[in-house]
Order: C-alpha cells, then structure tokens, then sequence
C-alpha cells in the first residue's frame, strides 16, 4: 500500500518557489529519511501534505486517498513530532500526554491505557508527575514524542527529534522509532545527522530548491557519486615527487599532505587501499597508521547539494 503519493506539488511564496514540481512516494512500513539543506522545501513538503498549508498545484494522497484540511479521518491516522517542542508547561508529564491523546481518543478508559503504555514506551514511567521544565533536554524530547505517538498512529512525521539531545537518550529515541515501525507504523524522518538516517532509513530521499535530487536505499544513493573510500595514511616527510605519484593514479580523486597524514580521495573501486600503500612502497616511504572510511551519506549529501548537512 502507498501511504504517502504526492504528484508535481507547486507551492509558491510570493516570489519563491518553495517546491518545484515535487514528487514523493512512501510505501507502507518504511523509515524514510527526507533530507535536504536549511530552506530547502522540507517543512512546506511536510506542511503541505499534513493540509496546514495551502499549495498553489498539485495532489497528495495519505492511505491511497485525497487529503484535504477537513479529511479528520485521515488526520486521525497520523502522527507528529515537530523539531520544537511542543507541550504544555502548565500540565505534568501523564497530563500532556493525556492530553494530545484526548485529541484522537474519546473513550475514557481506552485512553487511560494508551497514555500508560506510551510512558512505558518513552521510559518515562519515574517523570509522570513532572512538569516539563524540570526534565533534561533528553526526556522532554521523549515527552514530545509520546505526545505525537500515543494513540497510535498509523502514519508518522518525525522532524528531527534527536537535536540537542545526550547520546543515551539519542539511542533510545532511535530504538523506539525502530520498535514503532516494527509494530506497523510508517515513518517519515528528518535528521541533520547523517549517521541517524543511514542506521534507521530503508529509503532516502535528498531534496533541495524545493525539487528531488535523488531517492533510494542509501546503498544506491552512494552508488550514483562514483566515490570510493577516504583513505588516511600516517607518513613522515612525504615529497612532492610521491605526492604527485598519488595524485596521477586513476583511482585518486584528490589529494593532500599536512606534514603528517597524507588524504587520499577515491572513485569507487575494489584495490583503491593496495594500489595507494603500493605507490607509497615504490617511492621508497615507509608508513604508520592506515585508516580508510568507506564512502558516508553526507559525501552523497555533500556532492548533490553542495551542502556539507551539519546542526
């Protein structure tokens, strides 16, 4: 089933075109990650097919059906966890959630348990009579995500929920956006950190200037820059004669020497290692420790938009 079918969305503020003609297909039970530089039409696509803008062309389909502003019973198969937080100060940690969940959820005692389990989803099970301003940048991050989550959505839109947040708290934020897809639900994912999207994404899609730059597994994204492996070599006084060595090999994109660490940039290929630590032999050099980091998301990101994509 397509959850997510958008078809040459225009949006226009004024004199910007915010999205260009956008397309976007999301099928059901995937994590996917929709990444693209500040400004580049991320949060109007995600505004736009939640019906909180209005969009100058196009179509958007939730579940295989038209959504418009009064579709309440799509609206109700939907969750969202916005970058900002987004609770209320006034109420506790169990009211907050009871809250947004009274929102989708009528009946009394069904809502008592889903409140329950959603604070046992987010460990939040010792903070229930907390208000938010006594929580760490962690938990209120999990009070925000329970929020969006506790009544079970079918479809859910995360727009970055790990900023400024420790690095336990990141890995439990991240398993449990795992278990919620395991349990059924579809996730849309927004994340400025690149490592996040390629652990958790089975599909990626990377936009800028409001148009799709490319969508796929994130094997296939990397497949389509040509880059292979950075590879780090530890060497003393390397001449200018073996730098140039270095430099004229086919598999060498570019290169550069600080004085300790020779940088090795290279195109995709199998020997790229042996074939820079064998002209390194040949010139005589001698060398301590070799590092190669196969190629990342972010070179992807780096070579489509220009963009290196960091908080």
């Amino acid at each position: 089933m397509t959850m997510v079918q958008v078809e040459n969305l225009v949006k226009r503020y004024k004199e910007v075109l915010a999205l260009d003609h956008f397309n976007l297909d999301i099928k059901e039970g995937e994590i996917f990650g929709l990444l693209g530089p500040n400004g580049s039409g991320k949060t109007t696509a995600i505004n736009c097919m939640l019906q909180l803008l209005t969009y100058d062309k196009g179509t958007i389909k939730l579940f295989g059906q038209d959504m418009e502003p009064t579709r309440y019973d799509l609206k109700k198969r939907i969750g969202i966890v916005p970058q900002n937080i987004a609770v209320f100060e006034e109420l506790t940690v169990a009211e907050n959630i009871d809250y947004f969940c009274a929102l989708y959820v009528k009946d009394n005692k069904k809502r008592a348990r889903l409140v329950k389990e959603a604070i046992e989803f987010v460990g939040l099970e010792e903070y229930v009579k907390f208000r938010p301003r006594k929580l760490s940048g962690g938990l209120i991050r999990r009070l925000n995500i329970a929020c969006g989550i506790v009544h079970k959505p079918e479809l859910i839109f995360l727009d970055e929920p790990t900023v400024a947040v420790d690095p336990q708290s990141r890995n439990a934020i991240l398993e449990g956006i795992r278990s919620l897809n395991r349990n059924g639900s579809t996730v849309v994912y927004t994340s400025h950190y690149m490592e996040e999207v390629e652990e958790i994404c089975t599909r990626i899609m990377i936009m800028d200037h409001g148009q799709v730059l490319a969508c796929g597994t994130n094997n296939e994204l990397k497949a389509m820059i040509g880059t292979g492996e950075k590879i780090q070599v530890e060497v003393i006084d390397l001449p200018d004669k073996a730098l140039e060595s270095i430099k004229a090999l086919n598999c060498t994109q570019k290169a550069s020497y600080d004085g300790k660490t020779l940088e090795v940039f290279c195109t995709s290929g199998a020997q790229n290692l042996s074939t820079v630590l064998q002209t390194l032999q040949q010139e005589g050099l001698t060398f301590g420790r070799v590092y190669s980091e196969p190629p990342t998301l972010n070179d992807v990101f780096l070579e489509l938009t220009g963009t290196e994509l960091r908080d």
